[in-house]
């Protein structure tokens, strides 16, 4: 199991230091978050500050929970992932989602994908122009809305200790849905959620093994190494949280990210507490 942290609130500065102490207290990823503007949330961008967060540490893995991809230029956000990329040494994961409808980047402006139907295919067009950019070779595609004809993107990602060169793409999956798991099925990642009424409860062990169950059935064996990335409140408790988590990794999961999302008490000054106590690892 490894451990990453959220900084979802604070000035800008802030945050970025939440990624260094994260680094020095033993997290092994540290996430910012994509949005922007939600629920009156003061919402940074998630490049720059993860840029600024490459420069400051050196070990830790960097991303953002999760990357709105249909809103996005799949080619501008593959520049941006790359340069991080290598300004972080080979340290940039993406999770990637449909993003959520009411951020205002999306309901209150014309012209974005504002359906679930259109932003899924949005999501698979602009992570087939990533799968197939970050190679290198020239880019040719033909999606339910992108068409790119003769695109090249250099240079390419930081090469990973297994030679992969692709930079880890983990996909939001709605377990049980054949078609949102099957999409996460396909890359690097999944970052599960129950569908239906259980949509916003976290994952219980039993949940976890049921997913990882399915992504062994649905997914080559040779395909090459397969995240299930978890995130949500730890237990305040230091042995209640060691148990919890203890327990998801006997179930498969090999992240789980600590994340506080109620401002009331997730003010900068706790987070830096909460991160500066370390991972909660047995």
């Amino acid at each position: 199991m490894r451990y990453g942290f959220v900084g979802s609130f604070g000035t800008v500065h802030q945050v970025v230091d939440l990624a260094v102490a994260a680094e020095d207290h033993g997290w092994d990823g540290f996430f910012t978050w994509d949005g922007v503007d939600l629920e009156g949330m003061d919402a940074w961008d998630p490049w720059a500050v993860l840029a600024a967060a490459a420069v400051r540490t050196s070990r830790v893995a960097l991303g953002a929970l999760v990357f709105a991809l249909p809103r996005r230029r799949p080619w501008v956000f593959a520049k941006q992932a790359v340069t991080v990329d290598h300004l972080s040494g080979g340290r940039v994961v993406l999770p990637v989602g449909l993003g959520v409808p009411m951020d205002g980047a999306v309901a209150a402006v014309s012209g974005e994908a504002a359906t679930l139907r259109e932003r899924a295919e949005r999501l698979d067009d602009a992570l087939t122009v990533l799968d197939r950019s970050f190679s290198g070779e020239r880019l040719e595609l033909r999606g339910a809305h992108v068409t790119v004809e003769g695109l090249t993107l250099r240079p390419t990602p930081v090469a990973r200790p297994d030679g992969r060169t692709r930079i880890p793409l983990w996909v939001v999956g709605s377990f049980p849905s054949e078609r949102s798991m099957g999409r996460a099925a396909r890359f690097d990642g999944v970052v599960p959620q129950l569908r239906g009424e259980r949509a916003m409860d976290q994952l219980s062990p039993q949940d976890v093994a049921e997913v990882v169950a399915w992504v062994r059935e649905h997914r080559p064996a040779d395909a090459g190494p397969f995240d299930v990335v978890l995130h949500g409140a730890l237990p305040a408790d230091r042995g209640a949280a060691r148990e919890h988590v203890v327990a998801l990794e006997e179930a498969g999961a090999t992240w789980f990210v600590d994340a506080l999302w109620d401002p009331a008490t997730a003010t900068p000054e706790a987070l830096l507490e909460r991160v500066r106590q370390g991972p909660p690892a047995p």
